[in-house]
């Protein structure tokens, strides 16, 4: 297992799959070790992917200053993960709650970033959550499926405020609630670090005008992936942080939920790959299904 040491000198570590030229991962959760996301799909048999191990979760060390835990403050990380690689600059992938993150980075080193991929990311860092009607409107897609009548009063509780984050809705996170997502939901609880996620979001991490005026010039390609089933982004809230930037095009993953690796592997890495490769595909679009 890899490691390097972060400028406060935190021991921190990164998993390595696959072979070719590198790709690195940040993950979400937020503050969830990499290793929920596998391979991303097969995605390793294209790219060497390197998944970061954000300080305090996974392989990487607790920091002596928990206040560095904050979204803004993982910027400094990646910058010396690529440092560390060798790399003039990289291709990043980003996913859920990372996506903020690499869009802070992308703000503060746009040159370091060759091609940066999105994927279901809220764009927090842009000022722009998703909202409780938003994930109301996905998980009503679901209503026929035999687990919503168990899951949503409880999922309504939580957007509501009136209780609390309950494993009965996972599968509203997911595109097909199967002995898959079931195995992959149930390691979240050991992968995550509580006290680094209430701390990533904590005032000050983002700058959301300044934020927006550094990606207006982006040079890098950008793409935008969203699940047609995700309620943290819809896809109507993916198109709209698509804009935000110069060169970026916008995705939308039949049958997908908030991890589409899992939902469909095939159609997954084959949209990431033609966007790596450089190949504008068809806009693939769900929204005349989700009404949106």
């Amino acid at each position: 297992m890899p490691t390097f040491t972060a400028t406060d000198g935190t021991e921190l570590a990164y998993h390595v799959r696959g072979e070719g030229e590198p790709l690195v991962v940040l993950p979400g959760g937020p503050m969830r070790a990499s290793t929920y996301l596998g391979d991303l799909g097969g995605l390793a048999a294209h790219r060497r992917l390197i998944l970061l191990d954000l300080r305090g979760t996974g392989d990487s060390a607790v920091p002596a200053d928990r206040t560095s835990y904050r979204c803004d403050r993982l910027v400094d990380d990646v910058e010396v993960l690529r440092a560390h690689m060798g790399l003039d600059h990289m291709d990043l992938l980003a996913h859920s709650a990372g996506g903020s993150l690499a869009m802070v980075y992308a703000a503060r080193y746009p040159e370091r970033v060759a091609r940066l991929m999105l994927i279901t990311a809220t764009p927090w860092a842009l000022d722009m959550p998703a909202t409780p009607e938003d994930r109301r409107t996905a998980a009503r897609l679901r209503k026929g499926e035999p687990w919503f009548e168990a899951a949503y009063p409880a999922f309504e509780a939580w957007l509501a405020g009136t209780g609390d984050f309950d494993p009965v809705f996972e599968p509203f996170f997911y595109g097909s609630w199967d002995a898959v997502a079931e195995k992959h939901s149930a390691l979240a609880d050991e992968e995550c670090n509580d006290e680094a996620a209430d701390l990533y979001f904590s005032e000050g991490a983002f700058d959301p005008p300044a934020t927006r005026a550094a990606l207006a010039d982006l040079p890098a390609p950008v793409l935008v992936l969203a699940g047609e089933l995700d309620g943290g982004p819809r896809p109507g809230l993916a198109r709209r942080a698509a804009e935000v930037f110069p060169n970026a095009e916008s995705a939308v993953q039949p049958g997908a939920g908030h991890y589409p690796w899992l939902d469909d592997p095939e159609w997954f890495v084959r949209r990431v790959t033609a966007f790596l490769d450089g190949r504008r595909e068809r806009r693939v679009s769900a929204l005349g299904r989700v009404g949106e």
